[in-house]
């Protein structure tokens, strides 16, 4: 855990920082402990990803795209 004493928390970047980073600092006034700063927790909702197996299926059906072939073939041609 982070420490600072009152002088130093004049230095808002630092304080700012470590917040931001997740630690939670203690506040101390000669060796001793005043309290404690704690970040606040933010909740983030989980990400909704799109069904890319759905969109999928809507566009080509059923049917088995041969990638690969596809690709071998087309380095083939390509070549200098």
């Amino acid at each position: 855990m982070v420490s600072m004493n009152l002088r130093q928390l004049r230095d808002t970047r630092k304080l700012k920082a470590w917040l931001k980073a997740g630690e939670t600092v203690e506040l101390r006034e000669r060796n001793k402990v005043l309290g404690r700063i704690v970040p606040e927790e933010t909740v983030t909702p989980p990400v909704e990803w799109p069904d890319f197996e759905a969109r999928a299926r809507a566009i080509f059906g059923d049917r088995v795209i041969p990638a690969v072939d596809i690709l071998l073939e087309d380095r083939e041609n390509s070549r200098y």
